[in-house]
């Protein structure tokens, strides 16, 4: 994923013809980096709950995509082929988030560690990584943080 453009462009596709939840809520990647991704999913009609903040499917996906999209990243930067699955889901729900949401992994060198691991040993390596959302147009507390468990085995 060499550009912006180009990642939200796969992520589309990804939505479009894999997970079509991913193109219901329609997240959009707002930075991605070496060190970290950041997701964004507007808070409207579709990713609403009947209290007016994000119903907790739609922060679901934003948890699923940053953690996921951040892994592919990583992995084809090394230019292997490696096949990710998630193993199990945390999240925890700390403030009600009434806007739009900001998911965040910033957990790279965890992740490099996993892939390198993966390459070095052949065999599936299962790691727990962390991240979290914010709502920025009311502050930068979180409103939720999540822990995905990454397995990944090169193909």
């Amino acid at each position: 994923m060499k550009s912006l453009f180009k990642a939200n462009l796969f992520l589309k596709a990804l939505g479009l013809f894999k997970i079509p939840l991913i193109f219901y809520v329609n997240p959009k990647i707002i930075s991605l980096s070496d060190e970290e991704i950041r997701v964004r999913i507007k808070l409207r009609r579709r990713t609403k709950n009947h209290y007016g903040s994000m119903y907790f499917g739609a922060l679901a996906v934003g948890a699923d995509i940053s953690t996921g999209l951040f892994a592919l990243h990583l992995i084809q930067q090394r230019g292997v082929k490696i096949d990710l699955l998630f193993k199990d889901f945390k999240i925890n729900f700390l403030k009600r988030p009434s806007s739009d949401v900001v998911f965040i992994c910033d957990e790279y060198q965890k992740i490099n560690e996993q892939i390198n691991e993966v390459i070095e040993t052949k065999a599936r390596v299962n790691k727990r990584v962390k991240g979290y959302a914010v709502v920025p147009s009311l502050s930068n507390e979180k409103v939720c943080d999540f822990e995905l468990t990454i397995s990944l085995k090169q193909s």
